[in-house]
């Protein structure tokens, strides 16, 4: 039977396939949409490309300018933080709405600190505050340049596998971006880039312009670490998903558009 979701994205890439633009010698992979109204970075977390985000991109492309982000297969957050600076820059985009998912969310917030002038609005989504929690969570808590590629995979699949009966189409959408559409090099460094990020700062920006997202049954982001992140954030609001997963803008793209329209005010 043929994967309404995987349809649907390849739909998408055909009329928007992603560019590259090389910052610092490192290949990020980016789509742009959109030629009006506020502006709009999307970063996305450890398990899509920039164009996971494609129903939200479809969406919004007539009142926002979207820039869409693929994370290259070398540096770190402090590395991509800088480069991001420079793609804003490059694409015209002097402030932006930064929205950034799981590794993105932790990337948003340390850009948002690093680089306030840049920022506008901050959404941290199913995402942490610290990274604390995972000393002692695998593959963090191992040298993860030692893992085979096989092992690595392993560590993917087993988890999106266990997800199939209850979320078919999404399971095979984000198995289908470990088994190729992410390259292994890829996958390998965005879980390096959060085992050896930093600590974040306190964030800077005024309360009414810091935003949360998370879903309730979110079994990668537990309550505890939600509750941590809404307490270093205060966030203006704080958006919940009954049923989300840890992917709402896949599983619940109207309501999650509908959110970000809200928060862009458009």
């Amino acid at each position: 039977m043929p994967n309404a979701l995987i349809t649907s994205r390849d739909r998408f890439c055909l009329a928007f396939p992603e560019g590259k633009s090389i910052v610092n010698n490192r290949a990020w992979g980016v789509v742009r949409a959109g030629d009006t109204g506020p502006a709009l970075l999307l970063l996305p977390g450890t398990l899509g490309r920039g164009d996971i985000f494609w129903q939200q991109i479809d969406a919004l492309r007539g009142r926002v300018r979207i820039l869409a982000l693929t994370y290259p297969e070398t540096g770190g957050i402090i590395d991509w933080a800088q480069d991001i600076d420079r793609l804003l820059t490059d694409h015209g985009f002097s402030s932006v709405t930064v929205l950034g998912s799981s590794l993105g969310g932790y990337l948003a917030q340390y850009f948002a600190v690093s680089y306030p002038h840049k920022v506008a609005r901050l959404v941290a989504a199913n995402t942490l505050a610290s990274l604390d929690i995972l000393a002692h969570s695998p593959p963090y808590n191992t040298d993860i340049d030692a893992l085979s590629e096989r092992d690595l995979m392993t560590g993917f699949t087993a988890k999106l596998q266990a997800l199939k009966p209850v979320k078919p189409d999404l399971a095979g959408l984000l198995l289908a971006e470990v088994e190729g559409r992410i390259p292994v090099n890829e996958l390998r460094n965005r879980l390096k880039a959060l085992q050896g990020g930093p600590e974040l700062p306190a964030q800077t920006l005024e309360p009414e312009n810091i935003f949360t997202v998370e879903s309730d049954d979110d079994q990668l982001i537990p309550e505890p670490v939600r509750r941590a992140v809404r307490a270093a954030l205060k966030p203006a609001r704080a958006y919940v998903f009954e049923n989300g997963t840890h992917f709402p803008y896949v599983t619940q793209p109207q309501k999650y558009t509908a959110m970000l329209a809200e928060i862009l005010e458009v």
